[in-house]
């Protein structure tokens, strides 16, 4: 039995694995359509323009998991575990053409940034009070995602929405979680993890708490964030200066 399915499903696993190395498609036709399957499949997790979001930031010139053809055709085909990258069940033509799409994200001029990072890490660290739920290497607080590499995770026009707009593309492990035991408890706060029997949540003390789904009475999960938005909080030349600070972290400090 083990034999047999081994039999049926090996044909189905040569089809889709790339036969060569380059890419064969990439005319403009190729690239165009490309496009329109990025469009409808990818870019409501990592961007129309590939600068990142839910998804991970494309418009880079070297992707650090996909530096070769072959390596990009498979993260797109087969995903990347643990993450939300999913499998994909487009055909072999149709995943070589979006990557020569992705291609040319990298290749496309940036949003130029105007704003001085001196006077961004200021702010980050002062005024805007970003260190209060984030981490920038060694410092600062876990309620929010950590910012220390957020500059080759996200381009600046993703940055600066999110700082308008903190609601835009909430990640699905920074969600505002409210939930209630059979014992009357009242918890809140941002949720880390979940699965069928369990949730786990990070409440506004910061401390880690973790709750078997089936001793709680009411659960909910948010489309909220705890982060505010800085639309009115910071002017124009200080939402440049951020912006430049933010993009220019690309790791450990």
């Amino acid at each position: 039995m083990i034999w047999w399915l081994a039999v049926f499903f090996l044909p189905q696993q040569q089809m889709t694995e790339p036969a060569v190395d380059t890419n064969a498609y990439t005319s403009a036709a190729d690239i165009a359509q490309g496009k329109k399957l990025y469009e409808g499949r990818c870019a409501g997790c990592h961007g129309p323009s590939g600068d990142g979001g839910k998804g991970a930031n494309l418009a880079v010139p070297l992707l650090p998991r996909a530096a070769t053809e072959r390596a990009l055709y498979q993260v797109i085909r087969y995903g990347i575990q643990d993450t939300e990258m999913p499998v994909s069940l487009m055909a072999p033509r149709e995943i070589w053409q979006v990557a020569s799409f992705v291609r040319t994200l990298g290749k496309v001029e940036r949003e130029p940034i105007s704003g001085s990072a001196d006077r961004g890490r200021a702010l980050v660290n002062g005024k805007g009070g970003c260190l209060q739920c984030h981490t920038i290497g060694l410092q600062g607080g876990r309620m929010g995602p950590a910012l220390t590499g957020v500059g080759s995770r996200r381009g600046p026009g993703h940055l600066r929405m999110k700082l308008l707009d903190a609601t835009s593309q909430i990640p699905e492990q920074f969600r505002i979680v409210k939930l209630t035991t059979k014992t009357g408890e009242n918890v809140s706060g941002v949720r880390m993890n979940e699965d069928t029997w369990s949730i786990q949540i990070r409440d506004f003390s910061d401390r880690i708490q973790s709750f078997w789904k089936a001793d709680l009475r009411e659960l909910s999960v948010e489309r909220k964030t705890i982060m505010p938005s800085y639309r009115d909080r910071l002017d124009a030349q200080e939402l440049n200066d951020v912006v430049a600070y933010l993009s220019g972290l690309r790791g450990v400090e």
